[in-house]
C-alpha cells in the first residue's frame, strides 16, 4: 500500500505533557504500533476549530507514514486505539482533546472504507491540516480535486490563524 498522511492535533495536556511534546510522544506511539515515519512536519499552533469555540489553541502536525499491510480501516482502528491510550474521550464533535489522529489520505485512494472516507472530506477547508501537509508534501495532489496541498492552502478563506512554532521531535 502507498504511504499515508496522518494529521495530529492536541489542545489538552495528558499526564502532564502538552503541545509539541505530546505530539512527539504520539509520533513515538505510531512508530511503536509498527508504522515507520517517512516524513514529519513542524508543529503548527492553530486556532481551535470551529472558530470562536472558546477552546485553547491547538498544536498540529502531519506525518507521512508507511502503513505496511494495514488497509485504511485497520489503520483507522489502530489510530483510535492510540488516541484512547492518550486519554482521548469522544463526547461531542469538535470538543477539546488530548490527541486527535486523522487519516488524511492514503496514496491516491478515494471513497469509503468502512467508517473512513478518503481523502478526508473536509481537509481542503482546514489550514491546520494543509499548512503542515504542504510543508512535507508540496507536490502531493488531492486524488479527487487534483490540486496540490499548497494550492489548497492558498484557497482557504482568510482568517484562519496558524503559525509554525517548532520542529516535531
Amino acid at each position: 500500500m502507498s504511504s499515508a498522511f496522518i494529521a495530529l492535533g492536541t489542545n489538552m495536556p495528558f499526564n502532564g505533557v502538552s503541545g509539541a511534546a505530546l505530539l512527539a510522544q504520539a509520533v513515538e506511539a505510531l512508530e511503536a504500533a509498527g508504522f515507520p515515519i517517512l516524513e514529519r512536519s513542524s508543529v503548527w499552533q492553530t486556532e481551535a476549530w470551529p472558530r470562536d469555540s472558546g477552546q485553547p489553541d491547538y498544536f498540529n502536525a502531519v506525518v507521512e507514514l508507511d502503513p505496511g499491510p494495514a488497509g485504511p480501516q485497520l489503520l483507522y482502528e489502530k489510530l483510535r486505539a492510540i488516541e484512547t491510550r492518550f486519554g482521548r474521550e469522544r463526547r461531542e464533535r469538535w470538543a477539546a482533546r488530548t490527541l486527535d489522529l486523522d487519516v488524511i489520505a492514503v496514496g491516491d485512494l478515494a471513497g469509503s472504507f468502512g467508517v473512513l472516507t478518503l481523502p478526508h472530506p473536509r481537509m481542503q477547508e482546514r489550514a491546520f491540516v494543509l499548512a503542515p501537509l504542504a510543508e512535507i508534501a508540496p507536490r502531493w495532489r488531492h486524488p479527487v480535486l487534483g490540486r496540490t496541498a499548497p494550492d489548497l492552502l492558498a484557497a482557504v478563506p482568510p482568517g484562519d490563524r496558524y503559525q509554525r512554532v517548532t520542529g516535531l521531535a
